[in-house]
C-alpha cells in the first residue's frame, strides 16, 4: 500500500501545479535567413519565465554587426525581436554563442539559411552554448537532434507524463501497456503530421483542456476498476489510448510549431521527434515499473487502498489543470 502512496505523492508533489502549458519544451529558437551578399535576417526567439525573456541572448559571430539584437517584444507565448545583421562574406566555421543557456535548463535551436548552400539546423544546450558554424548539414545530425528534442519533450511535459503514470497504473498486464503506449505513439503521430504540414489546424487552449481531461478521465477508470465490470480502458486499453493519441498529437504539434522543422528534412525530423517521444515513454515507465519492484523487495506489497488514492491524487491534479486551462479561454 505504501509504495504507490508515496511514488505517486513524491511525483505530485514535484509536479507544477500551477500555470502548466500542455508542454514544458518550450526552446529558445534564432532563425538567420541570408538575404543578400554578407546580409542575414535575423530572428530570435526567447522563452517567457514568469511574464519576463529568460536570461539569455544571441551572439552572432565576431564578424556580423551588430552582433546582437534589439530589446525583445512579447508576442503572446515568447519574447521575440528581429534585425538585419552586416557579415563577412562567410560566417563558415565561426562560432555563435547562446549567451546564459549555461544556467538554464533549455535548448536553444538554430537555424541557418544561406543562399548558396542547404539550410543547417544547431542544437545549443546547457553544455554547448557555443558552436561553430557548420558547412554542410547532415540528416543524420537533424535525425538525433530532433529525436533529443522529443525524448525530453515527453520527460519535460507533466501533463503527458502524468497520462502515462495513470496509465500506468491503471493496466496491469506489461504488455498490454506497452501497446498501449505503442497505439498512442502511433495516434499522436498521425495528428501531429497533418497538423505540420497543415491539414488540421486546431486552437492550442481547447486541445490543452481536452489533455487535462483523458487524464481526468484514466484516473476515474482508475478508481472504478476495483468494481470488477469489464471495462474498455483496461482490457483494451490501446483502443482509449489510440482516441486520445489522438488528441495528443494536436498538442505536440503545438510545441513543435514553436521549434520548427528544417525544411528539406521534414520527414527525417518528424519521424525523429516521434521515436523520441516513444523512448520516453518507454523510459519513464521502466523507471515506474524498477521503482515497485525495488520497493516490493524491501518494503510491503501494493493494496487496492493505494491504487485509489494514487489515482485521486492524480484526478485531483489534472482536475486543477482542466479548470485553469477553461478559464483561460
Amino acid at each position: 500500500m505504501r509504495a504507490l502512496i508515496c511514488i505517486v505523492l513524491a511525483l505530485l508533489f514535484a509536479w507544477p501545479v500551477g500555470n502548466v502549458a500542455a508542454h514544458a519544451l518550450d526552446p529558445g529558437y534564432l532563425d538567420m535567413r541570408q538575404i543578400g551578399p554578407g546580409t542575414w535576417s535575423v530572428h530570435w526567439r526567447k522563452p517567457d519565465v514568469s511574464g519576463q525573456p529568460m536570461a539569455i541572448d544571441a551572439v552572432l559571430p565576431d564578424g556580423c554587426a551588430p552582433a546582437r539584437g534589439p530589446d525583445p517584444a512579447f508576442d503572446g507565448r515568447a519574447w521575440v525581436s528581429s534585425w538585419v545583421a552586416e557579415c563577412d562574406a562567410t560566417i563558415t566555421g565561426q562560432p555563435i554563442a547562446i549567451e546564459g543557456l549555461e544556467a538554464q535548463q533549455n535548448d536553444v535551436l538554430v537555424r541557418l539559411h544561406p543562399l548558396e548552400s542547404e539550410p543547417a539546423t544547431l542544437r545549443f544546450t546547457p553544455d554547448a552554448a557555443v558552436q561553430d558554424i557548420p558547412s554542410e548539414q547532415t540528416t543524420s545530425s537533424v535525425f538525433v537532434a530532433y529525436f533529443q528534442l522529443g525524448f525530453e519533450h515527453i520527460l519535460e511535459g507533466w501533463d503527458h507524463l502524468l497520462f502515462v503514470l495513470a496509465l500506468f497504473i491503471l493496466v496491469r498486464d506489461p504488455w498490454r501497456l506497452v501497446g498501449a503506449v505503442t497505439a498512442f505513439t502511433l495516434a499522436h503521430s498521425i495528428t501531429l503530421a497533418l497538423a505540420t504540414f497543415g491539414v488540421l489546424n486546431v486552437p492550442g487552449p481547447p486541445v490543452e483542456a481536452v489533455i487535462a481531461l483523458s487524464i481526468v478521465f484514466l484516473a476515474m477508470e482508475i478508481v472504478k476498476g476495483g468494481e470488477g465490470r469489464f471495462r474498455l480502458s483496461s482490457q483494451k486499453p490501446w483502443i482509449v489510448c489510440f482516441g486520445f493519441g489522438l488528441l495528443h498529437g494536436l498538442g505536440f504539434a503545438g510545441a513543435l510549431a514553436d521549434i520548427g522543422l528544417p525544411p528539406n528534412d521534414i520527414p527525417a525530423a518528424l519521424l525523429a521527434f516521434n521515436l523520441g517521444v516513444e523512448a520516453g515513454q518507454l523510459f519513464f515507465i521502466t523507471a515506474l515499473a524498477l521503482s515497485l519492484m525495488i520497493w516490493r523487495v524491501i518494503a510491503f506489497p501494493i493494496s487496492q487502498r493505494a491504487t485509489v488514492v494514487a489515482a485521486y491524487g492524480i484526478g485531483s491534479v489534472s482536475m486543477y489543470w482542466l479548470i485553469e486551462r477553461i478559464s483561460g479561454f
